[in-house]
């Protein structure tokens, strides 16, 4: 009788828990499905791009993470004179030997075409582990915390340069690349604006703790990164490309063909490697587009740490420091996803007009913010720099899926990455060592854009209006 009393009554506290258990598992679920619909809509599913997709939304969330670290303690939590030293040092202990190794990333990945699911894996593997170590050194901003940094910040362009090459071997029928790449981004962008403000979050309870969630979220790429289909790891078809050809070394000239066939000898050279299609053979419109993008890029990092301090010292009228960065980098941030959006939109269609158009655009608006250097200026620029960036990088990624044949283009990317990394490189160098005069601040921006379209625009539009030479994707 008090069994059966017993049952009756806990028939519905069961179904209550039931209910309660569904409503607060329901918003995850639905989220996850409402992510997976959109990352594998298209075709994506089916290709294994949706995969890639998502693999790069962690890859975002975990670098934020470390970033927002990295931040507190070099940055934020000592004066502006000796966070400026901090962050010199910052530049000296990291990017310093980064620029070093840069080059050699692409080589040795190349050497890894069966590999690249395990690549990635790696990267995020050895990101995980080093977060663990930056965790015992952030609070103090020891010198052991640099070296860390180092590490990771080779891991991420590793990682970012793999993920380059891995994108064409992905691509949904009828899928363009520059498509593909603006859905890749934009995953990492709103990864990222999602997980700035849980590491904020995470930063109050601790200095330590966004690199325990960065750890958390970069071993959950780990895993990721074997999902992804094995073709990646495929390398059938594919050469090694060269940005420059070796130093005295001449383009070989065609050897004579008999009976319509070309010689043993000639045949011979091209099986040793000896005869390479470099990135010059396709044309101008990749190396000049790598040109303007390489002006892009560099004022990206002398923007970053430039603005950093300036508004540290001088916050924009009426602001605090930490409003004011934040409105800078809301700005640019917009502007970034926005080119992004632009970019998908647009499917690559004169690439080369963009490119110029696009750095056109950015000069002229950095122009006006060191005449009429003003807080509405200068998130103008942030906004304009973000979109132009965006815009310019998807455009060459397109100009080299046109112009890169098939079987050298991943090395291709591999290498255009490696210079763009090292281009912000030394335009956060030049940031870090101007002085904190905005109206000069903006004068240098304007100048490092000068320069790119000086050695640039011209010979874009000259290549827009001749075409392609060697078309390769219709």
């Amino acid at each position: 009788m008090t069994s059966a009393r017993s049952h009756k009554d806990s028939g519905p506290l069961r179904r209550t828990g039931r209910t309660i258990g569904h409503a607060l598992h329901t918003p995850f679920t639905g989220t996850a499905k409402g992510i997976r619909k959109a990352t594998h809509a298209h075709g994506a599913g089916e290709s294994g791009l949706g995969k890639l997709i998502e693999l790069h939304a962690v890859n975002g969330a975990g670098d934020v993470m470390i970033t927002i670290a990295l931040a507190s303690t070099v940055f934020f939590s000592v004066p502006t004179d000796e966070a400026r030293g901090r962050v010199a040092l910052y530049l000296a202990v990291t990017m310093a030997p980064f620029t070093l190794l840069a080059p050699v990333i692409g080589p040795l990945l190349d050497h890894l075409p069966h590999g690249r699911r395990a690549a990635m894996a790696g990267a995020m593997l050895a990101r995980a582990v080093l977060a663990l170590t930056m965790a015992g050194a952030v609070a103090t901003g020891g010198l052991e915390l640099y070296p860390a940094a180092l590490g990771v910040l080779v891991c991420s362009k590793a990682y970012g340069v793999v993920r380059s090459a891995v994108v064409p071997r992905l691509l949904p029928p009828r899928f363009s690349l520059v498509k593909a790449n603006s859905r890749v981004t934009l995953a990492g962008l709103l990864a990222t604006g999602i997980a700035a403000p849980i590491g904020a979050g995470l930063h109050t309870i601790g200095s330590a703790w966004p690199l325990y969630g960065a750890c958390v979220i970069f071993i959950g790429g780990t895993v990721l990164a074997f999902t992804l289909p094995r073709k990646v790891d495929s390398s059938k078809g594919e050469r090694k490309a060269q940005l420059v050809p070796p130093y005295g070394v001449t383009a070989p000239r065609p050897e004579p063909k008999r009976n319509g066939k070309a010689n043993g000898k000639a045949k011979g050279r091209e099986k040793n490697g000896e005869k390479r299609p470099g990135l010059r053979s396709v044309g101008p419109s990749v190396l000049k587009g790598l040109q303007a993008n390489t002006a892009h890029r560099a004022l990206s990092g002398f923007l970053i740490f430039f603005l950093a301090f300036l508004l540290r010292e001088q916050p924009l009228a009426g602001q605090s420091a930490a409003v004011s960065l934040g409105i800078v980098g809301v700005a640019a941030g917009a502007g970034n996803a926005l080119g992004t959006a632009v970019g998908a939109w647009l499917r690559a269609r004169g690439p080369e007009v963009i490119v110029a158009s696009v750095l056109a655009l950015a000069l002229g608006f950095a122009v006006l913010a060191a005449l009429f250097f003003s807080t509405v200026m200068v998130a103008a620029l942030s906004a304009t720099a973000g979109f132009t960036q965006a815009l310019s990088k998807l455009s060459l990624d397109a100009m080299i899926q046109r112009d890169v044949p098939e079987e050298v283009r991943t090395s291709a990317f591999a290498r255009s990455e490696t210079v763009l990394q090292m281009a912000w490189v030394i335009g956060g160098g030049i940031g870090i060592a101007l002085p904190l005069n905005g109206v000069l601040g903006m004068s240098v921006a304007s100048g490092i854009l000068t320069l790119g379209a000086a050695t640039s625009v011209r010979g874009l539009l000259s290549a827009a209006r001749r075409g392609s030479p060697h078309p390769r994707v219709a």
